[in-house]
């Protein structure tokens, strides 16, 4: 359930990540809003999962489910660069998410 609560709260990462540059700077209310709302949540449950798993495994999933999202949505939604050595980037830091998964107690 903690493994569970820690992917999601990466997802909301994600959305406040991008919800920063649609909020233009905090200049626009909607996307400002959920931005704030993203990341209330998404570190409400980062809290709640690092109640059970080691905090340095925690924290690096978290940011590297962030990560990962967020590129791929910039690529999907902001036309960056989908280059053969950003996507070999994003798999190794996937690969390093599955390392932690699987040593983790």
């Amino acid at each position: 359930m903690n493994w569970a609560m820690l992917v999601l709260a990466g997802l909301f990462e994600i959305g406040w990540a991008i919800g920063l540059k649609y909020s233009e700077g905090f200049t626009r209310l909607w996307p400002t809003l959920g931005t704030i709302l993203s990341m209330i949540v998404s570190l409400g449950l980062l809290g709640l999962a690092m109640k059970t798993l080691p905090v340095g495994t925690a924290y690096a999933v978290w940011v590297g489910v962030g990560a990962i999202g967020t590129a791929i949505m910039g690529m999907v939604l902001l036309a960056e660069p989908a280059s053969a050595a950003r996507l070999l980037s994003l798999a190794l830091i996937l690969a390093g998410i599955i390392g932690l998964k699987l040593s983790s107690p």
